[in-house]
């Protein structure tokens, strides 16, 4: 189960990334996948997935959105996707959401 911290709230409904984060690990073309909430002034929270690749394969983010879509609950699919060259790890190999998180709230306080 994911840390409280982690969960996303959209309009009310919690939402749990480590079930969209396997979803996207099963596509061929991912790596590594960080899903977080980011701002949204009507549901409160979105869901945004930052995405690491496997080296020389390529998908778009409309692509993983429908991959998504055709595994998960509608609310749940990721609303966008960033891609990036490595996600944030600790030594030990833990992902850093919060740094994934914080460009995302630069300045903002969370409402939810």
């Amino acid at each position: 189960c994911d840390r409280q911290i982690d969960m996303v709230i959209s309009g009310g409904v919690n939402i749990y990334p480590a079930e969209i984060e396997a979803v996207l690990h099963a596509h061929p073309a991912v790596m590594d996948a960080a899903v977080i909430g980011v701002p949204d002034e009507q549901w409160g929270e979105s869901v945004k997935a930052v995405v690491q690749l496997r080296p020389g394969m390529d998908a778009t983010a409309a692509e993983l959105i429908a991959f998504c879509d055709q595994r998960l609950a509608g609310y749940k699919k990721p609303r966008s996707i960033d891609f990036v060259d490595e996600l944030p790890r600790d030594a030990a190999g833990k992902l850093l959401k919060r740094k994934v998180r914080e460009p995302y709230w630069a300045g903002m306080t969370r409402r939810v």
